[in-house]
């Protein structure tokens, strides 16, 4: 299934004599627990997990944890660090058993959905001594692939992923970006169903990020599910992803962007000949007729800032947190 078997420990790596490749709003929040909206999609979830509960010693990792992703849908998973995000992952793709809840994809429990599972991990989980061309094989091998079918993906991987320069290189050898974007491609080559992407661009160069996102819209576009974790907000506006926030080991939030912002107060910003004036508003235009109507100074500039998913985030998975 991808990557997914190596973000705890690794399978046995393919012997390297023998080439693999020759074998303030959340009252009116969306209930976590009610499937965001897909726009005409009514599809089945593909992925449904059910008040998991996840405890390491003291540490309550997952506390009701619920979350569903339909076919072609994007995901977006956000909160602070120790939200469960991780955790999450690891129940899903099969590596940790959750103390209770459920999890089942595509009708089927994850140690029994593991051929339909791509898993990109937050940590390099590869072979150094290994090409990539080694790893896509390996893993497209242990996945069924073979011979002209195994070929083709890789052909097809590494132009998208801007593999191709360095196919038979160690990854060893390669930078960071080249090495997350190899890990990707491993999560991918099976064409899974379900996509698990944690951080999968943390410390990525510009050209990374955009080959792993170009990627993941063609694959959720072909109908594969994807749950994408992230510090990197902007990416899940690229993506459209629809939007999971989680807090404490649970989703508290569910929805679209446009659904999560609403009501968000966005900022005013006058720049005055002697001075700014800058104040928090939910209605940016009648704020601004209100402060030119009772400064009346002479204006230089003006700026509205309406809310985004930075706002989302602090207001929702940070505040508490203070």
């Amino acid at each position: 299934m991808g990557t997914g078997s190596t973000m705890q420990s690794r399978p046995a790596a393919p012997d390297r004599g023998a080439r693999p490749g020759a074998a303030g709003r959340t009252a009116r929040l969306r209930d976590p627990g009610i499937p965001a909206p897909m726009n005409e999609n009514t599809e089945a979830p593909l992925l449904e997990a059910v008040e998991l509960t996840k405890r390491y010693g003291e540490v309550q990792a997952l506390a009701g944890f619920s979350l569903s992703v339909r076919p072609g849908e994007i995901v977006g998973l956000v909160g602070h660090n120790g939200a469960g995000k991780t955790t999450f992952v690891e129940i899903v793709s099969g590596l940790t058993r959750p103390d209770s809840g459920t999890v089942l994809i595509g009708g089927q429990r994850p140690d029994k959905a593991r051929g339909r599972i791509g898993v990109s991990p937050q940590h390099i989980a590869l072979y150094p001594p290994l090409t990539v061309r080694e790893h896509l094989a390996f893993f497209g091998n242990l996945s069924g692939l073979r011979r002209g079918a195994l070929r083709a993906e890789i052909d097809e991987l590494a132009t998208a992923m801007c593999l191709t320069g360095f196919l038979d290189r160690p990854v060893g050898l390669l930078s960071g970006g080249q090495q997350r974007r190899t890990q990707a491609a491993v999560a991918l080559i099976h064409r899974p169903a379900l996509l698990l992407l944690d951080e999968p661009t943390a410390g990525a160069d510009p050209e990374t990020r955009q080959a792993l996102l170009d990627v993941v819209k063609q694959r959720a576009s072909d109908g594969a599910a994807v749950v994408y974790t992230t510090h990197y907000l902007n990416e899940l506006t690229d993506l459209g992803a629809t939007l999971a926030v989680a807090r404490r080991g649970r989703v508290i939030a569910r929805g679209t962007s446009a659904e999560l912002l609403e009501g968000l107060p966005g900022e005013v910003q006058v720049t005055f000949a002697d001075g700014e004036v800058h104040q928090s508003t939910t209605n940016p235009t009648a704020t601004l007729l209100e402060l030119l109507a009772a400064e009346r100074r002479t204006v230089e500039a003006v700026e509205l800032r309406n809310p985004d998913l930075d706002d989302l985030y602090r207001s929702l998975a940070v505040s508490d947190e203070r």
